[in-house]
């Protein structure tokens, strides 16, 4: 990973592997933690104390799903400000329940809570994977991914001949997905699934011992994942297909920015992946919950900074919150704006929210600017049509949490929320850039 802010087509060439290895947050933080150990960033566990920051000290920690990193300029004190990227690593979508293996009429199927907002049609008559995180008898986490092993399958149109007038689904009854069937269905398990895939991965990488059997599984945190891949497509390759759109293209800009981005003198560059964003964030590992004021809390002692050096460093601080928007719908022109009409390819845009959904405000706007201006990046507004409410993001959360001046911006989409999402490469790029500015100190 060098040179990615320099060549768009590299740059989404290994996106698209980030997105394929990231199926959910837990393997998000996971690839994120080994990319910035690759080169050279410092582990830290929360449990053990931490090294002073001193210039050019980078580090990074991992809760959860979530992970925050870090880099330090030359001439970092103990009043330096941080430029933080605020970002998301979930995705709205499907966890599966407790015990959730359960037979219908000689199909084997799994039980499967909504979790977050999907688009719940785009999910029908996908090929699916099961992956997430499962804890064992003995207390140790092992990331799993299993094939494409379900699906949630519609009803065919003969049996339900208003379906193209108004499909309605029923959250409990129409979204278990089918696993097995008949005879194959005997003795079919989510968790022996997860064991076999553990046991796949631990021999292709050449380890005897598979790393633990159904019976030792003693908590889960498992969903439903798309198995197709990303893809490049449009008459020109133009469009980016993907799933997670929202929010990995926000999380692999920081990264991407973070690694290949000096940060300016006397300012510390930092990514900051939450999780749960889509559920409202109200987690430990959420923007809502203690992460970051901890570990800026933990830099500053490191820094030997005093409550007072802290309170100014706050105050010339900067978040960016980077989250997915809406592009200009052709087929919809009427749920956006009349005059503001953000398109896919026009560049990564500044989110505006007179009700402060978004945390953008007039200073907000020219550092943002500004930073466009430095990566030569064309940029954009969005702001919702008044008929049509819009979401909100971590940006007015971390706002409201440290005092820091925040702006909201992302990259626009089409089909947010889908099992598929589609995104301008032009604008997934952009975005890495104005962030790799703006850690410049743009």
């Amino acid at each position: 990973m060098t040179g990615l802010l320099r060549d768009l087509d590299a740059y989404i060439s290994d996106f698209a592997s980030f997105v394929s290895a990231a199926p959910t947050s837990y393997h998000a933080a996971g690839r994120i933690a080994e990319l910035l150990g690759d080169a050279g960033f410092a582990a830290h566990d929360e449990r053990d104390p931490w090294a002073p920051l001193a210039a050019g000290g980078r580090g990074f920690v991992v809760r959860d799903g979530a992970v925050i990193a870090w880099r330090a300029g030359s001439e970092v004190a103990e009043t330096s400000p941080v430029r933080v990227l605020g970002v998301h690593t979930d995705s709205p979508g499907f966890v599966l329940k407790p015990h959730p293996d359960f037979r219908a009429d000689g199909w084997a199927q799994a039980g499967v809570e909504v979790y977050g907002g999907p688009l719940l049609n785009s999910w029908l008559d996908r090929d699916l994977a099961i992956a997430g995180r499962v804890i064992d008898r003995d207390g140790a986490e092992h990331l799993v991914c299993t094939g494409p092993v379900a699906r949630i399958p519609q009803l065919a149109i003969h049996l339900d001949r208003e379906a193209n007038s108004g499909l309605t689904l029923n959250r409990q009854r129409h979204t278990q997905p089918v696993l097995a069937v008949g005879g194959s269905a005997e003795g079919v398990t989510v968790a022996g699934l997860l064991a076999d895939a553990a046991a796949t991965a631990a021999n292709d990488a050449g380890v005897a011992a598979a790393p633990f059997q159904p019976g030792d599984l003693a908590g889960t945190d498992v969903r439903l994942v798309d198995t197709q891949p990303p893809q490049r497509i449009g008459a020109s390759a133009e469009f980016f297909a993907s799933p997670r759109l929202d929010n990995l293209s926000s999380t692999f800009a920081g990264l991407v920015a973070l690694l290949e981005t000096e940060p300016a003198p006397g300012t510390i560059a930092m990514l900051a992946a939450f999780d749960h964003e889509e559920l409202g964030s109200e987690t430990r590992s959420g923007a809502a919950g203690p992460f970051l004021a901890d570990v800026l809390e933990r830099l500053r002692a490191g820094l030997g900074a005093t409550t007072e050096d802290a309170a100014r460093a706050l105050a010339a601080s900067w978040c960016v919150s980077a989250d997915a928007g809406h592009s200009v719908h052709p087929n919809y022109p009427e749920k956006h704006d009349p005059n503001v009409r953000p398109l896919a390819g026009n560049g990564p845009m500044l989110k505006v929210n007179a009700n402060q959904r978004y945390a953008s405000d007039a200073h907000g706007a020219a550092l943002w600017a500004r930073a466009c201006a430095a990566a030569e990046v064309p940029t954009q507004e969005f702001v919702s049509n008044n008929t049509v409410p819009c979401g909100s993001t971590i940006g007015p959360i971390t706002a409201t949490r440290l005092g820091i001046r925040t702006v909201d911006v992302g990259v626009p989409l089409l089909s947010m929320h889908s099992a598929r999402e589609l995104a301008h490469v032009a604008d997934l790029h952009g975005l890495a850039r104005a962030t790799g500015a703006f850690f410049a100190g743009a």
